[in-house]
């Protein structure tokens, strides 16, 4: 009997044991589950902005200044999970440079994701009113991870001008101001790539067409173009101006356009053109020299370009400001037409006490 009872107690305790057992794990399990759940809401599933905004990263970024970045827009907590995530992964931020958009509802998890796996966005790289290689070389240095003096030297290379259907004097027609979807990483020399297939796809048959009836090729279009755009900045009086320009390149009359001495003079603030000016040694001079000058006097818009291929036909070869100031201008056919407008528009000038 004494066995037996022994037996059953013993039976009862690894019973007991078992329970225990069964419940600890149970008990273990439930808190993994639970703590899983919460890492799983901090951060998987827990959105940590409400805002749209890009972080730059570039070779010189480090885990800290990233996260001082991202501090900006999200709350520290949030910005300290993501740095978890990347030490525990051994993320390193100039390995993956780029400009990366972080969109409302992302959490953590996603945030670091993108980051780390390199999907940078494409930014937008926009330029309009640019005069000068210099300038349009600081353009695509503020906006791009480049520098400008990268720029400049293949804008400035005969070669590389070349290959891209240019010269050093030409390459400024092939950028067409507007706004271009790009990574912020682009080079310099994949950038140049993307604006031939821009300018490859905006110079159509139709175009090249038109600029074959007016006996000028493509590039020769656009330097007309830049002469236009800086002779008027009124928009329906661009093919007004292409046209008179047009009718002096028929007849072999020197184009005499002002903006072209501005730029040989190196010097676009000039409000009154006088006779010293007129005698500078360049090829841009077009009072000295007959035809267009051997490149665009500043990156002309479509719109001057569509003026240009689109030009009004008549019979005016002269014009010159109105008086008025307004930024229009009167135009001639004749030469003593032409005296008469010049005169009213010295005197206009004079009036105002405006000598250069």
């Amino acid at each position: 009997m004494t066995t037996k009872k022994a037996s059953r107690q013993r039976k009862k305790t690894k019973s007991k044991l078992k329970k225990k057992c069964l419940y600890s794990i149970a008990a273990l399990a439930a808190l993994l589950f639970i703590s899983g759940g919460i890492l799983l809401k901090q951060y998987i599933w827990d959105n940590v902005t409400d805002t749209s905004f890009f972080i730059y990263i570039d070779e010189n970024s480090t885990l800290d200044s990233v996260a001082d970045d991202l501090q900006q827009h999200i709350k520290k907590r949030d910005v300290n999970k993501i740095k978890r995530l990347s030490k525990v992964n051994g993320y390193v931020p100039w390995n993956k440079p780029g400009a990366y958009r972080i969109d409302p509802g992302m959490s953590a998890a996603r945030i670091y994701r993108k980051l780390s796996t390199g999907s940078q966005t494409p930014v937008k790289f926009t330029f309009n009113n640019i005069r000068t290689k210099e300038e349009l070389a600081e353009s695509i240095d503020k906006q791009l991870q480049m520098d400008k003096q990268d720029v400049l030297e293949l804008l400035n290379d005969s070669s590389f001008c070349a290959d891209m259907g240019f010269d050093t004097y030409t390459i400024p027609a092939l950028f067409l101001p507007d706004s271009y979807e790009v990574y912020w990483t682009i080079t310099p020399r994949k950038l140049m790539e993307r604006m031939r297939r821009e300018y490859d796809r905006f110079w159509t048959d139709d175009r090249r067409m038109l600029a074959t009836q007016i006996d000028i090729t493509p590039i020769e279009v656009s330097t007309l173009a830049s002469i236009v755009e800086e002779e008027t900045k009124v928009p329906e009086e661009m093919n007004m101006v292409a046209g008179l320009y047009i009718n002096r390149l028929k007849k072999g009359m020197p184009l005499q356009a002002d903006p072209t001495v501005k730029f040989a003079i190196g010097d676009f603030s000039i409000r009154r053109i006088l006779h010293e000016h007129l005698s500078i040694n360049s090829p841009y001079n077009t009072y000295k020299n007959i035809g267009l000058p051997p490149g665009p006097i500043r990156i002309p818009s479509k719109a001057a370009i569509k003026a240009v291929l689109n030009y009004r036909h008549h019979p005016f070869i002269y014009m010159c400001a109105k008086e008025d100031f307004s930024g229009r201008h009167n135009f001639a056919a004749t030469y003593a037409e032409h005296q008469n407008n010049a005169a009213k528009y010295h005197k206009a000038l004079n009036k105002r006490n405006i000598l250069k």
